[in-house]
């Protein structure tokens, strides 16, 4: 997804900008044969020092073996040095036989880069129920070290993915203290995406000075804005986590809420985040356009994100998205079932700039118009219930025939 030269706020998105370009960082990938075709199924990021470290993973109850294993790993000191990672194959429901694979992997990982086992991550992705061909992917991460570099990010994209149709990365650079500061993010998803901590898979890398407590309260702050308020499918997948890996190479005094440039820290790392989120909902399988949902006027911020997020999760919605139907009884209708307050003699909405309800009653509208809106890549969509102050935004894409296409056929 291109990304230009811009500025926003205090920082300049970075063309071609990578997970390699924070200072410290390399990264690479290979095929190992877990997948049927030649794209790469094995990356890895790997940072020149103990790099400090924070993650959130997925609350299904059938948390994969790779998402334990990285847990126990950053729980051991709060650093990472190597992050390693599988597509074709989720390590999922697959018992002790899986955790003493996802063990195994990272021994060799650590073996292969010269750390130590507890400074090793390790993340799958792809189908549940199936053991790990252990023989191809341990000859796979002795291979690794030799195609792991500092222009390697394009590699570990293509080793990440699965039905996505692209890449998704991100970097951006901001001044903190005097010293240049890079924050990066690669993540991959597209189907099996309804969030509720992170998104598929995410890995954010920056040379920022910053501790790993601090690291993992602004983490879990961002995800609950950004990567959580998002929805292909409604379904929250068993492998879902993000991981930042932050090497402390740029020199920076120790950034904190105190710290002068926090703002503009935490709000370039927010980016990076919202960036990455809104590029998996774009990717939807069988998606051809990106839905945005505001509601705005809430009682809570939290009532604001549940009910954002029940629009833009509706599949009445998101087929009337794709039809180009501007059916806001849809909309209305699933705003009255978020379980949140409303005051249903208050609600407006818009599609876009055209106004189809005003307090709760029907408005005349160009329906040729609203239609001709509805056929673009973009469909903003703006709910104000006029109790309040809160605003929330939730992503989302639409509701395709070839969504049920892919998905029919995901294991053949």
């Amino acid at each position: 997804m291109g990304k230009g030269t811009m500025m926003v706020n205090d920082y300049v998105v970075v063309p071609e900008g990578s997970v390699t370009t924070p200072s410290g960082f390399r990264a690479g990938g290979l095929h190992c044969g877990l997948k049927k075709t030649q794209r790469h199924d094995l990356g890895v990021i790997v940072c020149e020092v103990p790099a400090q470290a924070a993650g959130v993973y997925t609350l299904n109850q059938f948390q994969a073996a790779p998402l334990k294993v990285t847990q126990e790993s950053i729980a051991a000191g709060g650093k990472l040095q190597v992050m390693l990672v599988n597509s074709g194959n989720a390590n999922a429901c697959t018992g002790q036989q899986g955790e003493d694979d996802a063990r195994a992997m990272r021994s060799a990982a650590a073996k292969a880069f010269g750390v130590a086992d507890h400074l090793v991550g390790v993340t799958s992705t792809g189908v549940i129920g199936e053991l790990l061909p252990m023989p191809k992917v341990l000859s796979g991460i002795e291979k690794l070290p030799a195609e792991t570099r500092a222009d390697g990010g394009d590699d570990f994209c293509q080793a990440i993915l699965t039905t996505d149709l692209v890449k998704k990365e991100i970097c951006v650079r901001l001044t903190v203290g005097g010293r240049t500061v890079h924050i990066a993010g690669a993540a991959k998803g597209s189907g099996m995406i309804h969030p509720n901590m992170a998104t598929m898979l995410g890995f954010m890398t920056t040379d920022a000075n910053i501790d790993s407590a601090m690291l993992q309260k602004l983490l879990n702050e961002v995800t609950d804005s950004t990567f959580n308020m998002i929805t292909v499918d409604g379904d929250t997948s068993t492998n879902d986590m993000v991981v930042v890996m932050a090497s402390g190479l740029a020199g920076n005094d120790s950034l904190t809420p105190e710290h002068p440039d926090w703002a503009a820290f935490a709000g370039a790392f927010t980016h990076v985040g919202e960036y990455l989120a809104k590029a998996i909902a774009r990717d939807g399988e069988g998606a051809t356009k990106l839905i945005e949902v505001t509601v705005a006027g809430a009682a809570s911020r939290d009532a604001a994100r549940a009910i954002a997020k029940t629009v833009i999760g509706s599949s009445l919605v998101k087929s009337a998205c794709f039809g180009a139907d501007a059916n806001w009884g849809r909309i209305i209708a699933a705003v009255g079932r978020a379980g949140q307050p409303v005051q249903t003699e208050t609600v407006d909405i818009r599609l876009g700039d055209i106004s189809v309800l005003k307090q709760s009653r029907p408005v005349k509208f160009d329906e040729d118009r609203a239609e001709e809106y509805l056929k673009g890549e973009l469909v903003q969509i703006h709910v104000d219930l006029n109790m309040g102050d809160a605003t929330a935004t939730a992503w989302g894409c639409d509701l395709t025939y070839d969504y049920v296409r892919i998905n029919a056929a995901y294991r053949t």
